[in-house]
């Protein structure tokens, strides 16, 4: 039996500590803030709550097999998860509408056809074909085994974009992939809104970034009943059934080594705790920025995700019932100094005082540079929402801004990391799971594969491979 503790209780950290719990382990969890789940937060007020973090599951297979290998009650028994259909209903700058299914190519097609004209819905689908190439070559090495030593055959472009012609030039980043493969521009900002929703800027993410809509667009969008914070109440107490002990309000302020290896940690009020393995679910940049691991320049910091985007989420109180042409998920594409904003309106009694109210949330990727205008920009994310709720202004009882500073001040980093991206010479990669410090890992979005729920539950399970299998581990099978 091993003595391990982990810095952090969000999702990814979690995930790890109940996998090596079953595996024998003594777990020990710290975490500086008063509560688990990291930036799966909600706000609640008056009756009302709102998801302030991720709003929908994409990829449950994740969650399912946590709860499979970790005890014997399946994920199902634990949270309600109900497939979102339509997965989106997406309203373009120019007023057209489409709603698009859940989980089906030919609905996609059929769909886009329909608003968009003939043609729109085979240039798609011949992109997502495309993008599945992009899939199948980068799945394993990204998402299920671990990072490699040498990442450097991640950093090439894995998109099979359209070869250049005479008049063309090859291009890899995701808009000049989607301005000249998809054309109508309605087509190209459907594209950019997955990127966005991931907190990557189409015009510097890569073509990779196309494997985005296709992981949504084939395996589904998933809603937790409760909301997205039941799913990690969930995953907190399957730890705590498997003896993981959690430690809340403690900051860690240094990783004790010895001899060239992470041999425990030290807590803000001077204590040590000794450990055989230490697994880092905080941020990465906060572990080297707050001196907690080593490398204090910032050009000698290990290889990690440089997000520069975080999250403006408002949350908007309504008197008035839902309408029964509503949609959980609405995409108003902005344009100019309107920004693009993800809508939810989930159907869900837990989160409303009664059917006469309704709880809203409005989402916006945003630079973290700009906290003057925040504010400002919560505004017009709100007038952009009232393209998806009717009568929203005269409905609306109070809201409440959330901002890249409530994340930093509850996870530890301003910024959102994104999924995994192949390309871009591994610009887009986060940092490995295997830390340069022998006995030290990293798990959650911050590490590899990446942010996103999902994502951050394989990271978790990567750890415990490494951690339990040692160098002979190869991955998920």
């Amino acid at each position: 039996m091993a003595r391990i503790v982990v810095i952090g209780a969000g999702m990814g950290a979690m995930a790890a500590a109940a996998r090596l719990a079953v595996a024998g382990h003594r777990v020990t969890v710290y975490e500086r803030g008063g509560t688990y789940g990291g930036a799966v937060r909600r706000f609640e007020r008056d009756g009302f709550a709102f998801d302030t973090g991720p709003g929908l599951l994409h990829l449950p297979a994740v969650y399912r097999d946590l709860f499979v290998k970790t005890g014997k009650e399946p994920l199902e028994d634990c949270v309600e998860l109900t497939q979102v259909d339509p997965a989106s209903r997406h309203v373009f700058a120019d007023g057209t509408r489409v709603d698009l299914p859940n989980a089906s190519r030919a609905g996609t097609v059929s769909a886009l056809d329909a608003a968009l004209g003939d043609g729109a819905g085979e240039r798609w689908g011949d992109f997502m074909v495309r993008a599945r190439e992009a899939w199948d070559r980068t799945r394993r090495p990204l998402l299920e085994e671990p990072q490699p030593a040498d990442p450097s055959t991640l950093g090439r472009e894995p998109y099979p974009a359209l070869k250049p012609g005479l008049l063309r030039r090859r291009t890899t980043r995701l808009s000049g992939i989607g301005a000249r493969e998809l054309r109508d521009p309605r087509l190209v900002a459907l594209l950019d809104s997955y990127a966005w929703a991931y907190g990557f800027d189409p015009a510097t993410a890569p073509a990779a970034a196309a494997v985005l809509p296709y992981m949504e667009q084939t395996f589904g969008t998933w809603y937790v009943s409760g909301g997205i914070r039941a799913l990690a109440d969930a995953v907190y107490e399957r730890c705590r059934k498997r003896r993981v002990e959690f430690v809340f309000d403690s900051a860690v302020t240094d990783v004790l080594e010895k001899y060239g290896r992470a041999v425990g940690i030290a807590l803000e009020g001077g204590e040590a705790v000794e450990a055989d393995h230490v697994v880092a679910g905080a941020p990465v940049p906060s572990l080297y920025r707050e001196h907690i691991v080593g490398w204090d320049d910032q050009d000698e910091w290990p290889r990690h995700q440089v997000a520069g985007t975080g999250r403006v989420t408002v949350c908007l109180a309504l008197r008035g019932a839902r309408d029964a042409d509503a949609v959980h998920r609405t995409v108003v594409h902005g344009t100019g100094d309107r920004p693009t904003v993800t809508v939810l309106r989930p159907d869900d009694p837990a989160l409303r005082p009664d059917g006469a109210h309704e709880s809203v949330t409005v989402t916006a990727t945003v630079p973290t540079t700009g906290r003057e205008g925040w504010e400002g920009t919560a505004g017009r994310m709100v007038a952009q929402a009232e393209t998806a709720v009717p009568g929203l202004r005269e409905r609306l009882l109070w809201q409440e801004v959330r901002t890249p500073d409530d994340t930093l001040r509850e996870t530890g980093a301003a910024e959102v990391p994104g999924p995994a991206l192949a390309g871009a010479r591994g610009r887009f990669l986060p940092a490995a799971n295997l830390s340069p410090l022998a006995g030290l890992h990293f798990a959650g979005g911050w590490s590899h594969p990446g942010g996103g729920l999902a994502h951050a539950g394989m990271s978790g399970a990567l750890v415990a491979g490494l951690i339990v299998e040692g160098a002979d581990f190869r991955g998920s099978r």
